[in-house]
């Protein structure tokens, strides 16, 4: 396999601590407690690597990232390199003066997540009173900074039925983007697929409305959609495809090129604390894995969209099939996608299945 090319981007989540208990959260079922986190000091040396491995943004994450005393550190650094920035925050908890001073170290973007439209919904789905309130304080805030501004409204049974209200939200707040974005369902969202899955007619019903108000607000808001993969015909690229152009970095250094990496048992993972980037980047086994195209089976291997979405999710066939290197089943040309359209279905009209809340020490390691 040729070498690759310089990575893009990085997701780091500086921290797994967050003062909501979002259901569907991206991070392991498994969070790292404030002991775990990598210092000032290891992140500053990991982000001085990727500027000279060439990354061009880093978008920093959690958990919830405010929470770390040295965000305007690490935003300057990074700044003072060159690389674009962007903070992915629930807006809760946020110190006075914050968002100015990360303005002033060089922040570029923030993107503010919303769990609901209404705040009966937000503070339903993260599980904490008086969040969406909160969060509306955190949004003029971060205009009133001068900061561009991207709401994220993660969606699932629970909130399907606001995103009109999410548009308007997002107009009301003078946001320049609005991301309405379907839940994945890996970690926690897996945990929950029951209690959050929505119906195919709601995704469809949707979608219709999304791409109406694109059309409608063009030049306004910038609307993205991201579909669920369980009601897809095609999968997405995960990450632009796997270790292709960006990965990630969890709190206690560990580098992955995705989230749910870690859930495929067969591969390790190196810790950016103790490896230097380009090494792991270039050379890691679990990065080598899966990136180019020689270890596809069919229908993959002769797909003609295999450069577009370069075979789909590796942990989700992992999950499904049983085979990280199989067809994502999110594709219809998988032999299991008529279990994912199955899975889909059902839980979809499940009705007394109960959420169970992110924390830490919900689930116990194994």
């Amino acid at each position: 396999m040729s070498a690759p090319g310089p990575p893009i981007g990085i997701l780091a989540e500086l921290t797994h601590r967050c003062p909501l208990q979002c259901p569907y959260c991206s991070n392991p079922l498994e969070l790292l407690k404030v002991n775990r986190e990598l210092d000032t000091q290891t992140w500053l040396r990991i982000f001085s690597q990727a500027a000279d491995l060439g990354i061009l943004q880093v978008h920093l994450s959690g958990g919830e990232p405010t929470l770390r005393q040295d965000l305007p550190v690490l935003v300057q650094a990074l700044a003072d390199r060159g690389v674009y920035t962007n903070l992915i925050t629930a807006g809760i908890g946020v110190r006075e003066g914050l968002f100015e001073k990360l303005r002033d170290a060089g922040l570029d973007h923030v993107q503010l997540s919303f769990q609901g439209a209404r705040p009966e919904t937000t503070d339903l789905i993260g599980n904490s009173r008086g969040a969406h309130v909160k969060k509306l304080s955190a949004a003029a805030q971060i205009r009133a900074a001068g900061l561009p501004l991207t709401i994220n409204a993660p969606i699932h049974r629970k909130n399907i039925g606001e995103v009109q209200q999410f548009i308007d939200l997002a107009l009301s707040l003078g946001a320049e983007r609005l991301e309405v974005a379907n839940v994945q369902y890996y970690g926690w969202a897996l945990m929950n697929r029951q209690a959050l899955m929505p119906e195919r007619d709601d995704v469809m019903r949707v979608a219709a409305l999304v791409e109406e108000a694109q059309e409608r607000l063009r030049g306004v808001l910038a609307i993205d959609f991201v579909a669920p993969d369980y009601y897809a015909q095609y999968p997405k690229a995960c990450m632009g495809g796997w270790a292709r152009d960006a990965f990630m970095i969890t709190p206690d250094g560990t580098t992955m090129p995705c989230h749910a990496a870690a859930s495929i048992p067969h591969l390790s993972f190196a810790s950016a604390a103790e490896t230097p980037l380009a090494e792991i980047w270039g050379r890691s086994p679990a990065f080598e894995a899966y990136r180019g195209f020689e270890w596809m089976q069919e229908p993959c291997r002769s797909c003609a969209r295999k450069e577009i979405d370069f075979g789909g999710c590796r942990c989700q066939a992992m999950k499904l099939a049983g085979d990280a290197a199989a067809t994502d089943p999110a594709c219809s040309l998988s032999a299991f996608h008529g279990r994912i359209l199955a899975l889909a279905a059902e839980d979809s009209v499940a009705q007394d299945a109960s959420m169970t809340y992110r924390r830490i020490g919900v689930v116990e390691p194994a």
